[in-house]
């Protein structure tokens, strides 16, 4: 299927390693021209990366001086720091916690998506930030999950404000999926396994039987990159304002 992307230009940020990584890659498969937006390099071939921290209040103003006008942003940077990681639960997470959580989680993609919304305008473009199950449901950490809630009032905010100016605005929402913080023994899932006393290969043996995946395995980065990639078309154009997720069926309310 043509995705229609040729000639487009889109920004995805946090592109050097996991989905933003899957995204960069599934992008430019499909013709679009991509700057990859990370710490790090991408090692996707014809795609440009910046060199950023998105964290930086200039971040934003960096990274449209580099790109000018987009058609898309997949607003993919976030994580869990390690200090929330570490915490047991409410009581022990600081207000240093609570304020890296946002910085990473809602900030960082407030101030990327006000400084190249101008451009996005333009082009009648469209916003995809990359959510969580978290946003839906309590699952630990409390500050990462309250930080993806927001994060999907501002994509449906943007969507509603915007929307008769062309631009669209989604939410796609993963579940536990195979990056390094579901396979690496330092990231969220070998801090799980520590607390529930196992090695992290037998601890993601029995994840999907206990998050209640349907499908009965982890969702692989390329999976959730083809989703973004058929949002971000032209083949989605009424498509807004609306959240995906990309869980193997974790969420069961309707």
């Amino acid at each position: 299927m043509d995705l229609q992307l040729t000639g487009r230009t889109a920004v995805v940020t946090g592109a050097s390693k996991g989905i933003g990584l899957a995204v960069a890659r599934a992008l430019a498969a499909e013709g679009a021209t991509v700057f990859a937006a990370a710490r790090g390099t991408c090692p996707v071939p014809g795609v440009t990366s910046v060199p950023v921290d998105l964290t930086g209040p200039g971040a934003g103003t960096l990274l449209a001086g580099h790109v000018g006008d987009a058609d898309i942003l997949v607003n993919n940077f976030g994580g869990v720091p390690g200090g929330s990681m570490a915490a047991g639960g409410f009581l022990e997470l600081t207000d240093d916690d609570w304020q890296r959580t946002y910085e990473m989680n809602l900030f960082s993609t407030v101030r990327i998506t006000r400084a190249l919304l101008p451009g996005l305008l333009r082009r009648r473009g469209v916003v995809i930030n990359i959510s969580s199950i978290g946003a839906r449901a309590a699952f630990k950490p409390v500050d990462y999950g309250t930080a993806k809630a927001a994060l999907n009032n501002l994509t449906k905010a943007l969507a509603e404000e915007f929307g008769d100016r062309g631009l669209r605005a989604l939410t796609v929402s993963p579940g536990p999926t195979r990056t390094q913080n579901w396979g690496d023994p330092g990231g969220y899932a070998g801090q799980l396994a520590e607390e529930a006393g196992m090695g992290l290969d037998e601890f993601l043996a029995h994840v999907p039987a206990r998050m209640g995946i349907t499908t009965g395995r982890l969702t692989e980065p390329e999976e959730t990159a083809a989703l973004v990639a058929f949002l971000a078309s032209p083949l989605s154009g009424n498509l807004t304002g609306a959240d995906y997720l990309a869980d193997g069926g974790v969420i069961k309310t309707v």
